[in-house]
């Protein structure tokens, strides 16, 4: 576009008082219809969230075209005066496909049954499994791989029975109870990972975690503090079970592990045996026998290394008379000329 069509362009350009923007003529009606429904929903239609676009969509039915150009239209405000585009979210895209939002409703419930059948027990079996299944419901969500390896711990949290994820561009997931089983599946995957979290906090290292796999006890888990917070939800499990707390999992590693457990092709993890920390065995120091002339012995040697010192300090002071005739002759060598 060359600069005297864009100048014909901004001439054509609307003005919103309200909000003090700039609105290309051919968003006009699109945004005006959003900016008004927001008012009246009192919302904010600048930044808008990911959820306020889904709900105006979804309170104006429209044929498919017809939506796709309103998110278009308040994607390309949000674009020109730097804010996030809120209609490129899971959320609003399922608005809109159809076909997409069954198909990943079909893919949803496999991960979740995947994410169900993996061990929470024993190690580094469980340790695995907690962290997989977490990985799985969030993947069952529909979310991008990428916006799973920015969460932060203090994204996701409990409503009740509810499990709300939200991610860094503020899309908000909710996966509620199962309304065939009444389960609350996504909500025990999410507590038995936390409470491998909450445990590190308390306890750094996996020498004491080994044994709470195996024969669990009750974690009381408290408010984050600032720095818990901000540790990453799912962090990489080296083959030892070392979690390194401020290092996220990559959007590769999740992917290719989401796509290891649907096709039955995820690594196995055996189930190490584990003696309780009581009955290991403890190591004793043998007796020694001393040879009966150690001391004698010993004295000797001190003896004689005294004498060999003495003989080291009358060489250590020959060489520094030496070394002090050299210095004063280089001296005199200097004075003169």
């Amino acid at each position: 576009m060359t600069s005297t069509e864009r100048e014909a362009n901004h001439r054509n350009d609307v003005h919103d008082a309200d909000l003090g923007l700039r609105i290309p003529a051919r968003y006009r009606h699109d945004w005006a219809l959003f900016a008004d429904w927001c008012a009246a929903a009192d919302r904010s239609p600048i930044p808008a969230s990911p959820d306020t676009l889904a709900l105006f969509l979804h309170e104006h039915p429209a044929a498919v075209a017809t939506q796709r150009r309103r998110f278009s239209a308040i994607n390309a405000v949000h674009t020109a005066h730097g804010y996030p585009p809120p209609g490129r979210t899971e959320t609003v895209r399922r608005h809109l496909d159809t076909a997409r939002a069954q198909r990943l409703d079909r893919l949803g419930r496999l991960l979740m049954q995947r994410a169900v059948e993996l061990p929470s027990l024993g190690w580094p079996s469980g340790l695995f499994g907690r962290r997989d299944a977490l990985l799985l419901v969030l993947a069952a969500t529909g979310m991008r791989f990428t916006d799973i390896t920015r969460l932060r711990r203090r994204d996701i949290r409990l409503d009740g029975d509810v499990l709300v994820v939200t991610t860094r561009i503020g899309e908000r997931f909710r996966l509620p109870t199962d309304p065939d089983t009444a389960d609350t599946p996504a909500v025990q995957v999410y507590r038995r990972w936390a409470e491998i979290q909450t445990f590190l906090d308390r306890y750094p290292g996996t020498h004491l975690l080994r044994y709470h796999l195996t024969d669990p006890v009750e974690i009381v888990t408290d408010p984050l503090d600032a720095e818990q917070a901000r540790q990453p939800l799912l962090c990489p499990i080296d083959r030892w079970g070392h979690l390194p707390h401020a290092q996220p999992m990559t959007p590769q590693s999740v992917s290719t592990l989401v796509r290891a457990h649907l096709s039955g092709r995820a690594p196995l993890r055996k189930t190490l045996t584990m003696d309780a920390p009581g009955e290991t065995d403890v190591w004793v120091e043998p007796d020694i026998d001393l040879d009966p002339t150690y001391y004698e012995r010993g004295t000797a040697a001190r003896r004689r290394n005294h004498e060999t010192l003495d003989d080291l300090a009358e060489t250590f002071d020959e060489i520094e008379q030496r070394a002090e005739v050299l210095l004063n002759e280089l001296m005199g060598v200097l004075e003169q000329l």
